[in-house]
């Protein structure tokens, strides 16, 4: 049986896509082996699929240190679940509004919105705003609020779903039931919004889990409120400072020569990453169904 014109394109498509997706997955694989991988045979043989000798060496050195690890663990994972709902929940009012047609200003408020997309007051202004006048220096608030708790893209993102996907009918009948904004918003939006909630949720989840420059900029070196991606960073620096600096004796450099210092770096990115893999499987639906009914429609 002869394939049809639109299934070769159908079958093309797929086979495409396969490809991709492999090519993708290619590189988590390799980064997992290699962590497992000895260091020796890394240095001399490259990273390889079949490494020659296995070693635990890299996650020994890491779970050394697990008191340091398993609070910037705990750290990640608050600011996370913080950050993610109330910068989900702000956005989501935000675009709210701004699909409000008849509202006063809207065209400015949307000037505004669009504006931070195109346009940035610069690192410098930023980190003397949010140090010297609002004192976020070593603290909570200075992994949460700098670059990650509002973002336009979000916002117009939310408005676009509101303004398309949901129906007109059913906000009207709202109205004539004497409902107010806040009740409709909450009490009918909300609840059938749940595939742009999770399309906009799961991208703030993972700006939050792996970011480390707020911790870099915001939080001095001993503060006990460094994120597990920060630490993980700090070790990476760690080890370059003892293969740069010649420490002048004889046990330092052996003990510098022996450390698993490549294999550590790809121990690290799986210790960072392993939670977010294993959640992605189960949001991917509703992360595909949210960007498709919140794109832009003309």
């Amino acid at each position: 049986m002869k394939l049809g014109r639109y299934k070769k394109w159908e079958l093309s498509g797929h086979i495409l896509f396969i490809i991709m997706a492999f090519l993708a997955i290619i590189p988590f694989v390799l980064l997992i082996i290699s962590s497992f991988s000895a260091e020796q045979s890394v240095v001399r043989n490259g990273y390889s699929f079949f490494p020659e000798k296995l070693s635990l060496a890299a996650y020994q050195y890491i779970f050394d240190q697990w008191e340091m690890i398993g609070s910037g663990y705990l750290v990640t994972i608050i600011v996370t679940c913080v950050g993610t709902f109330f910068g989900t929940t702000m956005a989501a009012l935000i675009g709210w509004t701004l699909s409000r047609k008849h509202l006063p200003g809207r065209s400015m408020l949307l000037f505004i919105v669009t504006f931070t997309m195109m346009f940035h007051g610069g690192l410098t202004a930023q980190y003397i705003i949010y140090t010297q006048i609002f004192h976020l220096k070593n603290t909570i608030l200075g992994l949460l609020i700098p670059n990650l708790m509002l973002n336009g893209y979000f916002i117009m993102t939310f408005r676009n779903y509101f303004e398309n996907s949901i129906p007109g009918t059913l906000l009207e009948a709202a109205k004539i039931d004497g409902a107010s904004e806040v009740k409709t918003f909450f009490k009918i939006v909300l609840p059938i919004s749940g595939p742009i909630i999770i399309t906009i949720g799961l991208p703030l989840a993972l700006m939050y889990w792996n970011d480390w420059t707020n911790g870099l900029y915001y939080l001095s070196h001993d503060s006990k409120l460094q994120s597990i991606q920060t630490i993980l960073n700090n070790i990476n620096e760690n080890i370059k400072f003892l293969q740069s600096n010649d420490l002048g004796n004889a046990a330092s450099a052996l003990s510098t020569a022996e450390l698993p210092s490549t294999t550590i770096r790809m121990a690290m990115a799986v210790v960072g990453i392993l939670p977010i893999i294993l959640v992605f499987p189960f949001l991917q639906k509703w992360l595909v169904r949210g960007m498709t009914e919140g794109a832009v429609k003309e």
